[in-house]
Formats: C-alpha cells, sequence, structure tokens
C-alpha cells in the first residue's frame, strides 16, 4: 500500500473529525505531485521563487509593490495586465506561496457568480478560525468578467478577506469596473523579449523539471521558436515540447529546424530582425504600398508577421506612410493607419493582423501624392537657412495688457465676416509673401485642392 502521508489523520475511536483545512492542504499536494509528471512542459517550467522569473525586471526591482507583494510583505490586491505568457499566473503563484496563502483559481470563461460567491464564503469560513489561512484568489481573464460578477468581488476585496490576483490581457481601464480598479495595483507586464524567451527554451532543455538533457536543440530551430513565441513563453515551449516528444518517438536526440516547422505546420521564414532582411522586406513593403501593388504589399505585410516582427513597427511605418506618400489625395488614410496602430495596442497578435491588412489594403489602392512631406520639407529648408522675418504686427498676440501700445493685433480682419470665409490679408513674413510650398497633385481628392487653391491664393495675396 502507498503511503500518501494521510495516515494518523482520520477518525479517531472517539469520533474525532477531520482537520478539514490540513486534509485538503495535503491532498491538493498530493494531487499536484502526482499530476506533475504528465503536466505539459510550459507548467513544469513555471518559476517556484522569483530568482526564476525572466523579464519583468521594471516590476520586480528591490522595494517595488510587486517585489513586496511575492516577498510576503505587501497587502494589495493586484490586476496583472498583458499579453499571454508573460508570467501573469506565475505570479499569481508566487504570491500565494510566498505568503502562505491557499490559492484559488478562477478562470473568467466558466466561472459564474455562483462560483466566486462560493470561493469567498470558503475563505472567510478559513480566515474566521483560529489561525486560519488566508486566500490568494486568483481569476484569468478577468475582463471576460461582466460587471455584476465584478462587483461581487468588491465586498472581498476591500474586507481583504481575498487577496485578489486578477490577469488580463485586455486594457482594465476599459474593462473593468472602476470600483474594483481602485481598490487594486494595476501593473502591465511587458511581453517578453527575444533573449527572455531563449532563456526560457535553453533552461527547459536541460532542467530536470523539463527535458533533462533528453534532446538538443539546433540553433536554427531555438531561432524559429524565438521567433514563433513573438514574446509568449509558454507557446515557445509548447511548440518546443511537441517536437522534442517527435523526436524522442523515433529515437533521435537533435530537434532540428524541419521538425519544429512540421509540428507547428508553419515554414520558417528566414529573416533577421537586427539584420539586411529587415530593412529589406520593409522597404519592399513600403514601396510596393507606395506603387499601389496592393497583392505584394500583402506578401511583404504576410512575411513581416510570420517573422515576428513587432506589430507596433509595422503600424508606425503604415502611419508615416500615410501622410508621406498620400496626404491630401485621400486625406482618410491617415485615420485608417492610425485606427490600426490603435488595434493593434489593443488587441496584440494575431488578431492584430486583419487590422494591418485593413490598413495596407487602404492605402495601397489609394490616391498617391507626395505633396504634403514636398511642402512641409520645402517650408523647413526656408527656415533653416534663415529665411524666417518678423511676424506680421496684425498676427501677434492682442491679449495682454500694453500689446495695443505696441501696435500687436491692430487692423487684424475676421476671416469669417468675409462672404466668402476669406479675405485679403498677408499672413507670412515679409520676405516669405507670394512663396508657395503646397502644390498638389491632381490625384484623388487633391484634385479639387488643386482648382481651388489658386482662387484662396488669389484671395488672400489681393491679386
Amino acid at each position: 500500500m502507498v503511503d500518501d502521508g494521510l495516515a494518523g489523520n482520520g477518525v479517531a475511536g472517539d469520533g474525532a473529525l477531520f482537520d478539514e483545512g490540513l486534509f485538503a492542504a495535503r491532498a491538493e499536494h498530493l494531487a499536484a505531485r502526482r499530476l506533475s509528471a504528465s503536466a505539459p512542459l510550459a507548467v513544469r517550467m513555471r518559476p517556484a521563487t522569483l530568482e526564476e522569473v525572466v523579464g519583468q525586471d521594471h516590476l520586480l526591482a528591490p522595494g517595488s509593490p510587486l517585489r513586496r507583494l511575492v516577498e510576503g510583505s505587501g497587502a494589495a490586491s493586484v490586476v496583472l495586465y498583458g499579453p499571454p505568457g508573460t508570467g501573469k499566473t506565475t505570479l499569481a503563484r508566487l504570491v500565494s506561496r510566498a505568503t502562505g496563502r491557499r490559492f484559488e483559481a478562477l478562470s473568467a470563461l466558466s466561472a459564474g457568480v455562483k462560483e466566486v460567491r462560493a470561493v469567498i464564503d470558503a475563505a472567510r469560513r478559513r480566515l474566521g478560525r483560529e489561525g486560519g489561512d488566508a486566500t490568494v484568489l486568483f481569476i484569468d481573464e478577468v475582463h471576460r468578467f461582466s460587471r455584476t460578477q465584478q462587483d461581487a468581488l468588491l465586498g472581498a476585496v476591500e474586507d481583504r478577506v481575498v487577496l485578489l490576483v486578477a490577469a488580463t490581457t485586455e486594457n482594465p481601464f476599459f474593462s473593468m469596473v472602476p470600483p474594483l480598479l481602485s481598490r487594486s495595483l494595476v501593473l502591465a507586464l511587458h511581453p517578453l523579449s527575444d533573449d527572455d524567451v531563449r532563456t526560457v527554451i535553453r533552461r527547459a532543455l536541460v532542467d530536470p523539471r523539463g527535458l533533462g538533457g533528453s534532446v538538443t536543440l539546433a540553433s536554427s530551430a531555438e531561432e524559429h521558436l524565438v521567433r514563433l513565441a513573438a514574446g509568449d513563453a509558454r507557446r515557445a515551449l509548447t511548440a518546443l515540447e511537441t517536437a522534442a516528444e517527435a523526436v524522442i518517438s523515433v529515437g533521435a536526440r537533435e530537434v532540428d529546424l524541419a521538425r519544429v516547422e512540421s509540428v507547428v505546420d508553419r515554414a520558417a521564414v528566414r529573416y533577421d530582425r537586427a539584420g539586411d532582411q529587415h530593412y529589406d522586406v520593409t522597404s519592399a513593403f513600403i514601396k510596393a504600398v507606395r506603387g499601389s501593388d496592393v497583392d505584394a504589399a500583402l506578401h511583404y505585410l504576410a512575411r513581416m508577421v510570420e517573422a515576428g516582427e513587432d506589430p507596433r513597427f509595422i503600424a508606425r511605418r503604415l502611419v508615416v506612410h500615410a501622410s508621406e506618400d498620400i496626404g491630401m489625395a485621400d486625406p482618410t488614410a491617415l485615420q485608417t493607419a492610425v485606427a490600426a496602430a490603435h488595434a493593434v495596442q489593443l488587441i496584440g497578435m494575431p488578431e492584430g493582423r486583419l487590422a494591418l491588412a485593413q490598413a495596407t489594403v487602404h492605402l495601397a489602392t489609394a490616391p498617391k501624392s507626395n505633396a504634403v512631406i514636398t511642402a512641409v520639407d520645402s517650408a523647413l529648408a526656408d527656415v533653416r537657412a534663415g529665411a524666417t522675418g518678423a511676424v506680421p504686427a496684425h498676427l501677434r498676440d492682442g491679449h495682454y495688457a500694453g500689446s495695443a501700445r505696441l501696435g500687436h493685433a491692430q487692423g487684424y480682419r475676421y476671416p469669417h465676416d468675409a462672404p466668402e470665409g476669406v479675405l485679403a490679408q498677408q499672413y507670412p513674413p515679409d520676405a516669405l509673401v507670394g512663396r508657395d510650398y503646397y502644390r498638389p497633385s491632381g490625384h484623388g481628392a487633391e484634385r479639387a485642392l488643386a482648382q481651388r487653391l489658386p482662387r484662396l491664393r488669389e484671395i488672400v495675396r489681393g491679386h
């Protein structure tokens, strides 16, 4: 018979009751021990101490609120906000272990108000006993909780019946009720860097909790795993474990690039983000958009996405391109590009690829004009060459005492008083009167501007 370590804690001859808390704790420990061998690699490699945590240095500096909490000296509930695979669940478990609290986990995908209240009631009963255990309540995907479900947590968090550690991949200021946020620290976790993911992979290869040296990993396969991870350690470890199992099953030892490609069903895009291909593909992407080849633009976008390029970088290039190469030929192009950048920030990847693709299609098919960049660069060239001059007196600020004695704002004519909303008046310094910077093209919406602008200049200049 296996000694489970529970003997001697049952009913004695006098009918004494189980110590419910002790029994539950030991049973939980046994269950964890029995399941650990079959748990996924990402679970087995979950850091057991603060020193094993990779990344998030900005939150774990000495004396920081999160470090104090993990080390057992903090008491505030916390909302951990960040992308998947960055350590939110790990930090919640470390808080539980460091503070000696019981760990209870709920998923907002499956738990309702009834389950929330049941956990809180059990935590209150345990806390009410002499020497009773406190509880860390971890809620994953808390943004999926309704307002009613979040409100059910308020009393327990405020009275510290539970120490809430909530995890979310969405901005909590948009997805969580203000009363719950005001009772919690809100801490943003960053995506893991490539070096962080590389550290996690290499540790899993040799750690006895992980693969324990049972396989080796080719450098090209490692780089592909890092790219696929896109800052998500769980994704990298899941792919590594699947590839390692496939290698071991055929009696081999090395996990090579072909094996990784086969198990994740994604071809490696040979793309060094620090090298020439990063610049080459980015350049080709922008030039295809500028050249109105929507299909080539989508191809290069796909290469960047597949290679793990930072989607924020792609979005920034689209925002620049919207003004540089389209401008007033389609003023809505900039709106689309900015909206795509915001969408990427809000939802992350892989869904963010849809917003990037929509912006790429819009910009590639839009009429093109470089009139905006040409205009502003011409104006900058004049300023840098010293062609500035004094601001005309009638345009100067006239809102302070004494401005009238200086002649400031005297003689200024209000354009809205004119029937056409525009009237003759000097706006540039004397040295720049008659200087034209903006020359609209005949493309798209600029066609109408090209027809209207000469008339505006005639009226303003009094010709």
